[in-house]
């Protein structure tokens, strides 16, 4: 990984976790900013970082990059809305080199099946550290939510190339994501 690529993760990190902390309440509260950094951070570098490992186990090259309006736009969203939904498109990793139908859609199952991973792991954070109740909970949630938005099956969405490649995977694994989502919801 290169330094502009770095820097292009970190950037993006920064941004979507001010996204989704900065406008919840009346003033920047730096304990909630820390834990969306943590919870958003770590489901985000990671979603990205199994796609670009992916793609390079199958012969491509990937790299990540921040997209600038894309992030302007979630801040923005989440001003407008005061964090009641913030969309977040910061970046994307492209993959250079002919991957191939099958393999795409493989790469872009990576990204939603380690959020799904995290999010068992943040959970069991959350029920074997009480102390750690509240970041568990939150790191499960959110990575569900990323997890699961995307695999929504439309352009540019991991979804839509998981399910150009096979419908039955990207059926079973949205109605994990959906499953998840409704047994956090009851937590």
């Amino acid at each position: 990984m290169n330094t502009t690529e770095m820097a292009h993760i970190a950037i993006s990190v920064v941004g979507i976790s001010l996204a989704f902390s900065l406008f919840k309440f009346e003033q920047f509260n730096p304990s909630y900013f820390l834990l969306i950094l943590v919870t958003v951070g770590v489901g985000f570098v990671l979603h990205e970082l199994a796609h670009k490992y992916v793609a390079i186990h199958y012969g491509a090259h990937a790299e990540y990059r921040m997209w600038t309006t894309g992030l302007f736009l979630a801040i923005a969203m989440a001003f407008v809305t005061r964090g009641g939904f913030v969309f977040a498109a910061p970046g994307a990793v492209y993959i250079f080199g002919h991957v191939g139908r099958d393999k795409n859609g493989k790469i872009a199952l990576a990204g939603p099946l380690m959020n799904l991973a995290l999010a068992l792991v943040f959970l069991a954070v959350a029920f074997l550290f009480p102390g750690a109740q509240e970041l568990g909970f939150t790191g499960a949630f959110v990575n569900v939510f990323l997890g699961g938005f995307n695999m929504i099956p439309f352009a540019p969405m991991d979804g839509q190339k998981v399910a150009a490649w096979d419908r039955r995977v990207w059926g079973g694994v949205f109605a994990l994501f959906i499953v998840a989502f409704l047994g956090l919801s009851f937590v």
